[in-house]
């Protein structure tokens, strides 16, 4: 009877930060310090590569990266530094001084009300927007179409609301609320979303539509109004 291979173990290459991690990791993301517009589109990269050997990635990267901007930039081991640098600062002149002055503040009955606030109210406040959408808006709007909540699974890994379907093909929605304050026109899919998207196309056929929704009177409609035609676009497409 032939012996089965013992497993290698996978070595890792990332080195750890410990407790920084989460400081960094906040920071970065706050301030979009990662996005493909500043380091490129590394996923989309390293699958073209298919590299065997961490020297072989590391290698194709600083050759094909450039940053997802109107005039593309290359990225160089100076540019991250750059980037690396305003992390720092970030984290010293903005984060460290305004986590201080929270940690001072927070209360006991801050985490109380905090966890039952997400936990309850939020949900119900995400759900409602979610329906008023849909219901309200979208549905209106496309008739023929069938809208689904996605199901939890792949609400989870695909970061889709509600599945549109198309015959046998289907595209995604997903919903964000915007607020007064917010500009939606300054938003990026990360890295992990558009891997997601990408992979409910292939399942399904149809791209993913992320749908920016504000207020108006009682009801929820979407903001960024020039995703109705792309909709439009894609259901042709698919049909």
């Amino acid at each position: 009877m032939e012996e089965l291979e013992e497993e290698q173990p996978i070595y890792k290459y990332a080195k750890p930060f410990g407790k920084k991690e989460k400081v960094l990791n906040y920071t970065s993301n706050a301030y979009q310090l990662t996005r493909p517009n500043k380091v490129g589109a590394v996923m989309a990269l390293i699958r073209e590569c298919q590299p065997k050997t961490f020297e072989e990635w590391q290698r194709y990267y600083f050759e094909k990266a450039h940053t997802k901007t109107k005039v593309p930039i290359k990225v160089t081991r100076e540019i991250l530094n750059e980037l690396g640098e305003r992390l720092y600062e970030k984290i010293t002149e903005v984060v460290i001084p305004e986590w201080t002055e929270a940690f001072k503040q927070i209360t006991k009955q801050d985490c109380y009300d905090y966890v039952y606030e997400v936990t309850v109210p939020r949900t119900y406040d995400g759900f409602i927007t979610e329906k008023s959408v849909i219901n309200d808006f979208l549905a209106k709007k496309f008739s023929d179409i069938k809208f689904e909540e996605s199901d939890s699974d792949l609400d989870h890994a695909g970061d889709v609301d509600y599945i549109g379907r198309v015959g046998n093909k289907a595209f995604g929605i997903q919903i964000k609320p915007v607020t007064g304050n917010a500009n939606f026109g300054n938003y990026k899919l990360t890295e992990r979303m558009q891997a997601n998207f990408d992979a409910f196309e292939e399942k399904y056929g149809g791209k993913v539509f992320v749908v920016f929704s504000t207020k108006v009177g009682s009801k929820k409609e979407v903001q960024n109004k020039e995703v109705i035609d792309e909709i439009i676009q894609e259901i042709k497409r698919l049909s």
